[in-house]
């Protein structure tokens, strides 16, 4: 069935996907997933989450054994709906996911980490949405996020043949943000992590809240949200600390307030 391990390092939040051979995504590890979630939601310190599989992958995917379980179309409609839910809320989280891709992140598995905000894979990764090759179609929002990520065209060919990309490609193509090696892809990921989570979480979750206008051409709306945010975020303990910080050339002392 799988789990997912949950570990706190001060402000960074690490989970770890446990679901041997290939870290399947099925229901009841995508129920673990939202589970960790809820916890790190009720942790208020946590900053940013680094998410890695534990083994030879990533995720190779969805569970395909479960799929022969399932007998009607509202049931697996019922699947796709679920995952979709649980992927939205890792992609509107406040705070940043950082992905760490080894081996392969395919099908579910890469889905699972374009619902991520930023993406590490190392030198010999595979990604791609093989779902086609078995006479299936995306159901975790593949068909959605895949072309914002790499363009139309592009998404058009990934998903219609099948066939994988390597992390060289997925990185000129914007789907990756680094390639690393395999012994350092959860060390970059972390250190990013680590990086966000020295900022303050008021400032972090207002990022987060602002990005998204762009990605969704909502420019007038977005600029005015930032305007606004701008204002307000200005009154915080933080942004006088971050200021005050700055004249004096030392480092801020952040409280989150």
């Amino acid at each position: 069935m799988g789990t997912i391990l949950y570990e706190l390092h001060q402000h960074v939040a690490t989970l770890t996907i446990q679901s041997p051979p290939a870290n399947a995504l099925s229901s009841n590890l995508l129920k673990a997933l939202s589970e960790r979630l809820d916890e790190i939601q009720r942790e208020e310190k946590v900053k940013a989450i680094v998410l890695k599989g534990e083994g030879r992958f990533f995720s190779a995917g969805a569970d395909i054994k479960e799929f022969t379980s399932l007998q009607e179309a509202s049931d697996y409609q019922s699947l796709s709906e679920f995952g979709q839910q649980i992927f939205d809320r890792i992609e509107n989280l406040s705070i940043p996911v950082i992905a760490a891709i080894h081996g392969a992140a395919l099908g579910g598995g890469l889905e699972l980490a374009m619902a991520c905000h930023i993406r590490i894979a190392t030198e010999s990764a595979k990604l791609g949405l093989p779902e086609l090759t078995l006479g299936i179609i995306p159901g975790f929002a593949g068909t959605q996020r895949l072309p914002q990520l790499v363009g139309t065209p592009k998404a058009y060919e990934m998903i219609l043949t099948g066939e994988p990309i390597s992390a060289k490609e997925a990185y000129q193509l914007g789907l990756v943000n680094q390639i690393t090696s395999e012994e350092e892809v959860f060390d970059v990921a972390f250190s990013i992590a680590s990086k966000i989570a020295a900022k303050s979480k008021p400032t972090i979750n207002r990022i987060m809240q602002l990005v998204p206008y762009a990605k969704n051409d909502n420019f007038a709306i977005g600029v005015k949200a930032e305007a606004k945010a701008f204002g307000e975020i200005f009154s915080s303990e933080d942004a006088k600390e971050g200021v005050q910080a700055f004249i004096e050339k030392r480092k801020p002392n952040f409280i989150d307030r």
